[in-house]
């Protein structure tokens, strides 16, 4: 996103138009850029073109309000900041043990992708996965994950059946090597789904409802192994 745009919803964030419409003039935004009424009033038309903002021409005031789309530009310009400011080589990600579907242990067992988690997780998983939701306060973390680059899982085709690449993340619980997975394509919601040498569950003693960390590294990766997850 521009620089522009980002400083004038920044500035609009400020004076609540985040969580609502506010009632500002193109006067009184310009103040809070630092710039001419006129110039506010071009900024407030271009965020609009640009889909950041709606607004609402009342009889005395016209009041403004970030969209979605702006809020998710402002996010992710946050979760940079807070990748210099706040993260070193790892983040910690707090969840709540969950029952998966029942089909994660069907896929990591397919011989190709255990022979590449091998190589390149230095572990070949346990017959299973674990399902864990991520609390809320740290969900935007994901985000941060997602747009780290991560280990490429090849995808293959067997039987005439497609699996597609995966894309891998290692991380710990409690000390024990283990890693993120997602399918490359993945959009990441609140559910983590990990693989393990071990089975967690019976290693760990923990069951649905416990609560986890899941540590994952966020160290370099050397060039022929990097992918980050796309949308």
């Amino acid at each position: 996103m521009d620089e522009k745009f980002s400083f004038a919803l920044r500035k609009i964030a400020l004076l609540g138009g985040i969580y609502d419409y506010v009632a500002v003039s193109s006067r009184e935004l310009g103040e809070a850029l630092g710039m001419s009424q006129q110039s506010a009033s071009k900024r407030i038309l271009e965020l609009l073109d640009e889909k950041y903002l709606v607004r609402d021409l009342g009889a005395r005031r016209q009041r403004i309000k970030i969209t979605e789309t702006g809020i998710e530009e402002m996010r992710k310009e946050y979760n940079e900041y807070r990748r210099i400011f706040e993260l070193t080589d790892h983040v910690t990600l707090r969840g709540k043990v969950v029952t998966g579907m029942g089909e994660g242990g069907y896929y990591v067992t397919q011989k190709p992708y255990m022979d590449q988690f091998q190589i390149k997780l230095n572990f070949r998983p346990y017959e299973g996965t674990l399902n864990i939701r991520v609390v809320k306060e740290d969900q935007g973390k994901l985000e941060i994950i997602r747009n780290m680059p991560g280990h490429l899982i090849d995808g293959f085709e067997k039987d005439g059946r497609t699996f597609g690449k995966v894309i891998a993340y290692k991380a710990k619980i409690r000390n024990i090597d283990c890693a993120i997975v997602v399918p490359e394509r993945s959009h990441y919601e609140d559910m983590l789904e990990l693989v393990c040498q071990f089975h967690l569950r019976r290693t760990l003693s923990i069951k649905d409802g416990d609560d986890i960390d899941v540590i994952v590294d966020l160290s370099p990766l050397s060039p022929e192994n990097q992918i980050t997850c796309v949308t």
